[in-house]
């Protein structure tokens, strides 16, 4: 059986909890099956703060310190000092927090999650950093928004959770073009595709690339393609290319615990 959550080295010998979840160990049904942890997907409500507080659990916290934001594929940083209601939930796609106890969650179906953490600091960020996002300079802006806690780059340990592949992710010229405008050189993460004038886009090697330009002392990615692995994750482009209507969205989460 999949596990229902993966961990990194990196993170775990610092005693930081944390966790990457994928779909499965939940109780949602049909597509949505079965740890689900989106509220903006169509599943009952119940069901997904149900799954919200298996993860919780699994981080040694209450579902209600687990905290997620409203994500928009933006660079906007969150400094989180106590929980919010789901209905309250602040728009921005990364957060950061030196309070012992308090659950940051990035959502995703495809995009990549970071999770970071400078342990000798006590400060603690995550990131979701889709292609728009980690474009647009989250990954900076989380690891900016850390040092303002009193954390340091070099401090800094992050990882990049499952996410879309290079094999799995087909782009259009559009978007080999923006990025080659951007800086030629990241010409690198791209290799051609057997559709003519189209790319495979390398988005965790991206990722990497804006986390050692932000100068964090230690960097990694699981290597696990949230659209190859079916059972073990849901994928937004999976269920696209499927004429799904509706997909579930994975979650990770780290805290500080006390």
């Amino acid at each position: 059986m999949m596990r229902a959550m993966l961990s990194s080295s990196l993170l775990e010998a610092r005693g930081i909890a944390h966790g990457f979840w994928g779909r499965q160990g939940g109780v949602s049904q049909g597509v949505f099956s079965s740890l689900n942890c989106g509220y903006g997907s169509d599943d009952d409500p119940v069901r997904v703060r149900q799954n919200r507080s298996i993860v919780a659990s699994g981080l040694g916290v209450d579902v209600d310190q687990l905290v997620t934001a409203y994500q928009i594929h933006s660079a906007d940083v969150l400094e989180v000092t106590a929980p919010w209601t789901r209905e309250n939930a602040p728009r921005g796609d990364a957060m950061v927090t030196a309070v012992p106890g308090l659950g940051l969650g990035v959502l995703a179906a495809d995009c990549a999650p970071v999770l970071l953490a400078d342990p000798q600091a006590g400060v603690i960020g995550c990131a979701h950093a889709g292609w728009q996002g980690a474009f647009k300079g989250v990954i900076e802006a989380v690891v900016l928004g850390m040092t303002r806690l009193g954390a340091r780059r070099a401090g800094v340990i992050a990882v990049v959770g499952p996410c879309i592949r290079q094999a799995s992710y087909e782009v259009g010229p559009e978007f080999h073009a923006r990025f080659l405008d951007a800086q030629p050189m990241l010409e690198r993460f791209f290799v051609p595709s057997l559709r003519a004038g189209h790319w495979m886009f390398d988005l965790p090697g991206y990722v990497l690339y804006r986390l050692a330009d932000a100068e964090v002392g230690s960097c990694a990615a699981l290597e696990r393609c949230t659209y190859q692995d079916e059972d073990g994750y849901f994928s937004f482009r999976r269920s696209t290319h499927r004429a799904e209507t509706h997909y579930g969205r994975n979650l990770s989460a780290i805290v500080l615990t006390p």
